[in-house]
């Protein structure tokens, strides 16, 4: 029951406008992650225990600061930093550090190992990461249970080279062989039916540079930048 929770923004991201419609349910998924963290949020005990220890990536450190909360990214990163200062130093003397959370029962024995661990966390990496995997349980969920959203798969863009992978190596696992190969038949197709689309934009907007092209029509190459980016790099980048 609980997958079926998932099938609004499921269905809405198959009926977008879009390259990659997993790509789309991450970009919203993320743009909420961000709300999340720099609401009320970043005042409750156990969400600052948990960017204290997990800190955030570089991507999405840049866009809390993109935020107008600048107030509540001081106060996570002041705690965030209290704690990696508190943690080195131990563990520069020699003291093994034991963390809590994401790291439960795990001990940093040395400053590379913590440091390590450190980089490798995200706050709302973290909050994202499964809710992502959930989406793609409900593709196979409503894959099974309604036609209707068979035919939508089969009619949208295509999917990121990424995502492809993941649909590829999950369909076999979550889907019986025949469902499967009849999930792989449909898969394949929209896959590099959007592929070639898009390289064919991107051919022709780098034809439009060569002088012999000038005057001919733009075609559907003009954005073939980013869509190309969200093909190779499951990476949308906003207008």
């Amino acid at each position: 029951m609980a997958e079926q929770l998932y099938t609004i923004p499921v269905n809405d991201a198959f009926t977008t406008d879009c390259e990659c419609p997993i790509c789309e349910m991450n970009r919203q998924l993320e743009r909420n992650a961000i709300d999340y963290t720099m609401g009320p949020s970043y005042m409750e005990d156990d969400n600052r225990a948990m960017t204290d220890e997990q800190g955030f990536c570089a991507h999405h450190v840049r866009m809390l600061y993109a935020e107008k909360n600048r107030l509540g990214l001081a106060l996570m990163l002041k705690t965030h930093t209290d704690k990696t200062i508190r943690d080195l130093k131990a563990l520069s003397t020699g003291k093994p550090v034991v963390s809590g959370g994401l790291f439960k029962k795990q001990a940093s024995s040395s400053v590379s190992d913590y440091i390590k661990r450190l980089e490798d966390s995200c706050f709302i990496c973290n909050r994202m990461k499964e809710t992502s995997m959930r989406y793609i349980d409900t593709i196979f969920h409503l894959w099974k249970k309604e036609p209707e959203f068979r035919e939508k798969f089969a009619n949208c863009k295509g999917f990121c080279t990424y995502h492809y992978g993941i649909l590829y190596d999950e369909g076999s696992v979550k889907l019986p062989k025949d469902a499967y190969a009849e999930f792989q038949e449909i898969l394949n197709k929209t896959y590099f039916a959007g592929m070639e689309r898009v390289n064919g934009d991107i051919g022709w907007f780098i034809d439009k540079f060569d002088y012999r092209f000038k005057d001919e029509p733009w075609k559907n190459a003009k954005d073939s930048l980013p869509r190309g980016i969200i093909k190779t790099n499951h990476t949308i980048i906003e207008s």
